[in-house]
């Protein structure tokens, strides 16, 4: 099987020669191909040559093209930072106050450069690598994290509480076209797959409550959009999420990229038929700074969690640290690749 044929029957719940592996890795991938980050997200040429040969070097099946963590809250007036080693990131808020939602224009995200950037890398990424290796093309942020950004994480938590709801489901709403636009010009590339992360709609933030009531109706609706334009659609959340499992589930996506701190084994279980599990190798606190001994076992052991499952792809729990060893990327990936499987 090819590397793009392993992940589609991962996608579909069918049998693999082998067990998939699709790694979260552009910032890595930078470092090894020496580059900056401000140079990555600045020539979509060089981020594609970076990442294809990241997956030369490695050999896995599926490519995760990310580029930033920041690039629609810009494109949607956020102030933005730009680290020349690091992702960007917001260092303020578009609205100060939430009933300002009211005053703002239909989002147009096509328009943004850096936008037109991640879309170029990801049609030069799969140029690139044909029909042998599957190409994820991330979004960015989810509607739910996309609206923290636009207020601020304290004031979205407010808003939340004490706010006006009609508003906050205005605000969401706003942040769900921009989404979706975001998606709609991703599938245009000729990618996989798209994808986009919402980690502050997880339990560390707010109840499981409050995700059925604010998060999970909109994911649903980035899912139907992605759906609409004929590709699956994956979804990241950050930290422990056990107790939403099953309700992200009913949000309609195809897999979820998920932190280590989500126990697996729960995970198995939730997602059943429904959904296939991406993950979740902790990327800072073993792939990064452990013993390659440390990362051989936390891979057996993910392994044996979803030995027979067939709904499975091995990647790490989030985006793979720079300065991750080599050899601990190697050890992960020919654990993979000797594992008896399914």
């Amino acid at each position: 099987m090819t590397g793009r044929q392993r992940i589609v029957a991962a996608l579909a719940g069918s049998d693999t020669d082998t067990v998939p592996v699709m790694l979260h890795n552009f910032m890595m991938a930078a470092r090894e191909y020496g580059v900056s980050m401000a140079e990555f997200r600045a020539d979509p040429a060089v981020a594609a040559r970076a990442l294809v040969a990241s997956v030369e070097r490695y050999r896995f099946d599926g490519i995760v093209v990310d580029v930033d963590t920041a690039t629609l809250a810009g494109a949607l007036g956020v102030p933005v930072d730009f680290p020349p080693d690091l992702p960007a990131r917001t260092t303020g808020r578009r609205l100060d106050a939430l009933e300002a939602v009211n005053d703002l224009a239909p989002p147009n995200v096509g328009r943004d450069e850096r936008i037109q950037i991640w879309l170029e890398a990801v049609r030069l990424t799969k140029r690139a690598v044909g029909d042998e290796v599957f190409v994820r093309g991330n979004c960015d942020q989810a509607p739910f994290s996309l609206a923290s950004m636009v207020r601020g994480l304290d004031g979205w938590m407010m808003d939340l509480a004490t706010g006006d709801e009609v508003l906050v489901h205005r605000l969401l709403g706003y942040c769900t076209e921009a989404t979706t636009e975001f998606v709609g010009l991703m599938a245009g590339t000729g990618c996989d797959m798209v994808s986009n992360g919402d980690s502050p709609a997880g339990p560390d933030l707010i109840s499981p409550r409050m995700y059925r009531r604010f998060a999970l109706p909109y994911e649903a609706r980035v899912a139907n959009a992605a759906h609409a334009w004929g590709l699956p659609y994956a979804l990241h959340l950050c930290g422990r999420t056990d107790a939403i499992l099953g309700a992200m589930a009913d949000s309609g996506a195809d897999a979820f990229e998920l932190d280590f701190r989500t126990d697996a084994s729960v995970a198995r279980v939730e997602f059943a038929e429904r959904a296939t599990f991406i993950g979740n190798v902790d990327p800072s606190g073993v792939l990064a700074l452990r013993a390659t001994d440390d990362v051989r076992r936390q891979t057996r052991a993910l392994l044996e969690t979803f030995k027979r499952a067939r709904r499975f792809i091995l990647n790490a729990g989030c985006a793979i640290p720079a300065e991750t060893p080599r050899p601990n990327l190697e050890a992960m990936i020919e654990e993979a690749r000797s594992f008896s499987w399914p």
